[in-house]
């Protein structure tokens, strides 16, 4: 695909001359592939719905993406740079504790998207006949979530703030998992974050990140950049 601004063929790749590229239209095409995901799940959605809802023709999409699978992806990605967008709290201003919370709180599918869930569920239900698409969820949905988790709780681990035995692959799908459980018991997610990590804490923190007055301050846990890196 090419990049934002540049001008391109039909396949999507850059050519020398021609107009620009619309970033307005992109995102049309994009959240309009978005709503069509939720709604009619990969198999049943087509590119004539997609440039219909979106109000362009399909010469239009054709010139950016050059598939269904290609433009899920562009979709995917999208929600994550848009939740990324949505931090207020720096994790490295915060105590260990208090970044576990906020990692686990990023973990989140619905930090930016309600309809996440959903999502998630038509994407893995597209398993036996798309499997690729399920490699896409894991690598661009689940992965980078996760990967937030580990790099948090490695830091605390390298600067003594947790046990150094601690499983930090183990606790990352765990605080995923969580939320996923509250979806499908029919339970609110938002004090997942709090509950998790309550739960986890005594049995991960050292000694010196319990006493009184004693912060464990994570100095550059992590930094605004590699959250870009993480797709969030």
């Amino acid at each position: 695909m090419a990049r934002s601004g540049e001008p391109a063929d039909e396949g999507g790749h850059p050519r020398a001359g021609g107009r620009p590229r619309d970033s307005a239209l992109d995102e049309a095409i994009i959240l309009a592939t978005r709503a069509r995901l939720v709604r009619d799940g990969y198999s049943r959605m087509t590119i004539g719905d997609i440039v219909a809802d979106a109000g362009v023709t399909r010469p239009t999409l054709y010139r950016r993406w050059k598939n269904k699978l290609e433009l899920v992806v562009d979709a995917l990605d999208y929600g994550f740079r848009k939740q990324a967008d949505m931090y207020t709290v720096d994790l490295s201003q915060l105590d260990a504790r208090e970044a576990l919370v906020e990692a686990v709180h990023r973990l989140d599918p619905t930090y930016y998207n309600p309809d996440a869930m959903v999502l998630m569920a038509n994407f893995a239900g597209e398993a036996i006949r798309t499997p690729e698409l399920l490699d896409v969820l894991r690598r661009h949905a689940i992965e980078p979530r996760v990967a937030l988790i580990e790099r948090v709780l490695g830091q605390l681990r390298a600067r003594g703030a947790i046990k150094a035995g601690t499983d930090v692959h183990t606790i990352a799908s765990l605080c995923f998992g969580a939320y996923f459980g509250a979806f499908y018991r029919g339970e609110d997610g938002k004090q997942i974050p709090e509950r998790v990590v309550a739960v986890l804490w005594p049995s991960i923190a050292t000694q010196t990140s319990e006493l009184p007055g004693c912060h464990g301050k994570p100095r550059a846990l992590l930094r605004p950049g590699d959250y870009e890196h993480g797709h969030f």
